[in-house]
């Protein structure tokens, strides 16, 4: 699939804007989420420890999508960089990684809790649950392991005692992911502290997954 951004300088720009919307809708606080969009053969991230208020386009870090050295002078790629190479390399229809630390996908995330078919909108990670990627440090090769086992066949799992990561066939669509799923997780906690809630069965969720083949937003390029 061809990438959605030819020019370098506008799709920095569109990670620092997707950067602050995180924040300004309460799916992330501070710095602590990081960005990552395929550009050509290169990975474009966010780099480590900027405030996304001072972030320029110049800021963001270029990284060879073969895993070839950094180009020398560069700030400090994100501390999860590992993890958004390995995703990108791994799925090639994917252009666009949205990592954050959404408070009700990190409640689940540390109760090592997946989210099960406990709304139709499950449907919309690609499969009938939106699973659990194993725990292991951050910036770890093994937490890159874990993440790309269990997005094989989804867009987007929670992280055990970590947060939150949601893949996009472009930027808004990954973004796009990461709000959904936050407010999945939010109902999902909010039903269990009321009661038991219940679970779709698998063939009501092979209809929805059907009728999300031509549902919600379209890729943006």
């Amino acid at each position: 699939m061809k990438p959605p951004y030819e020019d370098t300088t506008a799709v920095r720009q569109a990670v620092i804007d997707a950067c602050l919307q995180m924040n300004a809708e309460g799916i992330n606080q501070g710095s602590s989420g990081n960005i990552s969009v395929r550009a050509g053969n290169q990975m474009l991230i966010t780099p480590s420890g900027v405030a996304y208020e001072a972030m320029t386009p110049d800021m963001l870090v270029q990284i060879s999508l073969d895993g070839s050295p950094a180009p020398e002078g560069q700030m400090k790629p994100s501390t999860e960089w590992p993890f958004h190479l390995a995703i990108l390399q791994a799925k090639p229809a994917v252009n666009a990684v949205v990592h954050a630390h959404p408070v009700h996908c990190s409640a689940l995330a540390m109760n090592r809790q997946s989210i099960p078919a406990c709304h139709y909108m499950v449907a919309a990670f690609g499969g009938t649950d939106v699973p659990l990627a194993d725990y292991a440090l951050f910036g770890s090769r093994q937490l890159s392991d874990n993440i790309v086992a269990a997005l094989q066949d989804r867009s987007a799992c929670l992280m055990a005692n970590h947060g939150a990561v949601c893949t996009g066939e472009s930027l808004p669509r990954a973004l796009w992911r990461m709000v959904e799923l936050e407010t999945l997780a939010k109902g999902y906690a909010t039903s269990l502290m009321i009661g038991e809630p219940h679970i779709l069965s698998q063939s009501e969720m092979d209809e929805v997954i059907a009728a999300f083949a031509d549902y919600g937003l379209k890729d943006s390029r």
